[in-house]
């Protein structure tokens, strides 16, 4: 009997163990999925957690009710990976091998890597909200807020969701209006990139709506550290950003047993082939979602892409097959621009974002690069598609794995 291992039952690896189990034979493949942790988070939901738009309850879930029958889920905690012997070492001494290793350890925030972001003020004046605490201690400071100068911040890329960040400025605009007290904030969108966004064709949109909510921007700020004493963020050019309240994306850093293990870069990001997803330094070992370094948006729509295309290739490496070169980095966001109002984007390595129809060409219903009524409620659908289709890796209809070109208007 040989084994596939599966690290991580985020949305990547419990994605991939439901593949799997439907693509390979019980009697000669045994697959197992490792996470110490026992409940899921549906972590787009950890944008709406600050506004009471979602509660607790809407974003998390028991693992063990997504892992099929017949995956052996263990909850160990993971000391490293001993690729060059496939073995995976617990941090208890106890040890199991494997045949094909699947990475799917995610990335998480690190606001240790800024001097003083973790400090006397932290969650007292700055919070993240990438965390599920941080999203629900932010919450609750929203509440008793009564304005001042609101940064909405970026450390560095990448990060989870890169659009995330400018979801929250938008709807802080709109939680203000509704609480009728947005004259009493200024907000201000803080970032490393030279625009609103990383895609030409949507830092041109989303600028306009940065502009036209009275949000400010300041471009180019690479901050090196934070005066909690004096509240300001302070960056390497000594620019310097005082702040009454501070929502911050820190550093996003990938496990540290990928550091532990010595396969990983300078952020613990796993160096993979950006359209196999196959290990760049071990064969038998894949990467998929937020663990892998390739240049493409960490968000469980991509993982969603990711998955189907390496489940061909893992059945591709078993058979001792060619791999097929074909995720393309494939991107499908919905970004809430506040007020009941979403953008769509779709793009991929070589397609940035642009105006179009989607999922149907020239029909729709949902309009690219363009605020509608429509996006906003595809957005609140994705939760229960993530659920009830994602996570048990059903094929969404009419959205194929590959960037349909179809209906899109390239200039």
């Amino acid at each position: 009997m040989k084994k596939i291992l599966i690290l991580g039952a985020g949305t990547g690896g419990t994605m991939m163990a439901n593949h799997l189990k439907k693509a390979l034979n019980p009697k000669q493949w045994e697959i197992s999925i490792v996470d110490e942790n026992q409940t899921h988070y549906y972590q787009p939901g950890y944008l709406f957690l600050p506004f009471d738009i979602y509660q607790p309850e809407d974003i998390i879930k028991p693992i063990k009710e997504f892992i099929p029958e017949g995956v052996d889920l263990l909850h160990r905690k993971i000391d490293k990976i001993v690729a060059a012997e496939n073995y995976v070492q617990f941090s208890d001494g106890g040890r199991i091998d494997y045949d094909i290793l699947i990475v799917a350890t995610g990335a998480k925030i690190a606001p240790e890597e800024v001097e003083g972001m973790k400090g006397a003020e932290w969650r007292n004046s700055i919070f993240d909200f990438y965390t599920f605490d941080g999203a629900l201690a932010l919450r609750d400071k929203l509440k008793e807020w009564r304005g001042g100068k609101l940064l909405v911040h970026i450390t560095e890329m990448p990060i989870k969701c890169p659009v995330a960040p400018l979801e929250f400025a938008f709807l802080a605009d709109s939680f203000f209006k509704h609480k009728k007290m947005r004259a009493q904030v200024d907000i201000t969108f803080v970032t490393p990139l030279s625009g609103a966004f990383t895609k030409p064709k949507a830092t041109e949109a989303l600028g306009y709506l940065l502009q036209e909510k009275n949000i400010h921007i300041v471009e180019d700020f690479a901050i090196e550290k934070v005066d909690n004493e004096n509240k300001k963020i302070i960056d390497y050019g000594d620019r310097e950003i005082s702040f009454d309240l501070l929502v911050t994306v820190p550093t996003n850093k990938g496990d540290e047993l990928i550091a532990r293990s010595e396969m990983g870069d300078e952020l613990n990001f796993v160096p993979t082939n950006k359209t196999t997803l196959q290990s760049n330094a071990y064969k038998n070992v894949f990467v998929i979602g937020d663990a892998s370094n390739i240049a493409v948006s960490k968000a469980g729509s991509v993982a969603h892409f990711e998955a189907e295309i390496l489940t061909e290739n893992i059945l591709h490496y078993i058979h001792d097959e060619p791999l097929k070169s074909e995720f393309d980095g494939h991107t499908n966001c919905f970004i809430e621009t506040g007020d009941g109002k979403a953008l769509l984007i779709d793009f991929n390595y070589t397609h940035e974002p642009v105006e179009g129809t989607f999922p149907f060409p020239g029909v729709g219903p949902m309009q690219l690069l363009k605020e509608s009524r429509m996006n906003h409620f595809g957005k609140l659908a994705f939760r229960w598609v993530y659920w009830n289709m994602l996570l048990p890796g059903k094929h969404i209809p009419f959205v194929p794995t590959e960037m349909n070109e179809a209906g899109k208007h390239f200039d």
